[in-house]
């Protein structure tokens, strides 16, 4: 009789315990379940944000995120033991998610700044990058960016490229076009809307490269100034998310993945302007890339 009330009892005691980690609550970086041997796995699922509109570096095909972004960290996340879920998030509002706790990191080609470090974590360089100036026909004779001064120019608002025809022209001048993305801007360009576009080199060469009827010409100006892309985490974050992801650049740098990842997204006659920043630090007055 006793032993069989025991059994009853440790039962009991089994389906409890299913039942408490049923209904257990959690936080909203994802947790993994439990391992195949039954003890408590303690890797996480952290979310990453990315404005997926932004090719080479991060896009969306048939639903997915993909670009050269995604694989470094990836591959960091392989070296130290992370695991990642990408989320197409608007670039207007993509840094309050870290604040809100919607996003672990953002990953969405941040040039590493003084200003945004005041609120945001940053991660080493993984990517050093320059502004670049597209024409077509109609600005066929620009040739520097002081060119610009008066010329009809697309970006994307809130950009470095932004940024930089703010100092030439004026915050308010109505000759800057804003839209919502790189490749918007660009299309504007290629309708005959503007004289020129201004973005970042990867970004811009990528359109290019992949649109040869257009008849675009680029250029870079010995003025624009070296910008440093990093991983944005949450300011303050009381865990070693950011010390693991630095870590994990160092290594992927070390052992030839990066170079490989590199390669990949700009192989010979698709390679921005700028090489990729191995151990540089940011600009202290770099301006935003995105």
């Amino acid at each position: 009789m006793m032993l069989k009330q025991k059994a009853v009892w440790t039962l009991a005691a089994v389906a409890a315990a299913f039942t408490l980690a049923a209904c257990g609550g959690g936080s909203k970086t994802e947790t993994a379940a439990a391992s195949a041997d039954g003890s408590a796995a303690a890797a996480k699922t952290y979310v990453v944000a990315t404005d997926a509109t932004y090719a080479p570096f991060e896009y969306t095909e048939a639903g997915e995120v993909l670009g050269f972004s995604k694989d470094i960290l990836e591959a960091v996340g392989n070296k130290e033991g992370l695991q990642f879920k990408f989320v197409n998030t608007p670039w207007e509002g993509i840094f309050a998610t870290l604040g809100k706790g919607d996003a672990d990191v953002v990953s969405s080609s941040v040039t590493i700044t003084d200003e945004r470090k005041q609120s945001m974590g940053f991660s080493d360089p993984y990517f050093e990058a320059t502004q670049m100036i597209v024409t077509g026909a109609k600005g066929s004779d620009v040739k520097s960016f002081a060119d610009l001064a008066k010329r009809t120019v697309s970006v994307q608002n809130g950009t470095t490229g932004d940024l930089v025809m703010q100092k030439l022209q004026g915050k308010d001048s109505t000759n800057i076009k804003r839209f919502e993305s790189m490749p918007l801007a660009l299309k504007e360009l290629v309708s005959g809307g503007v004289d020129a576009s201004v973005g970042d080199n990867g970004v811009v060469q990528n359109f290019v490269n992949n649109n040869p009827g257009t008849k675009l010409n680029t250029l870079v100006d010995p003025s624009f100034e070296k910008e440093f892309y990093g991983f944005a985490v949450k300011k303050g974050r009381d865990d070693d998310l950011l010390k693991k992801i630095n870590a994990g650049i160092a290594a992927i740098k070390a052992d030839g993945t990066y170079d490989k990842i590199y390669a990949k997204w700009f192989s010979a006659g698709n390679a921005p302007a700028a090489a990729p920043a191995a151990s540089a630090a940011p600009a202290a007055s770099a301006a935003s890339g995105q």
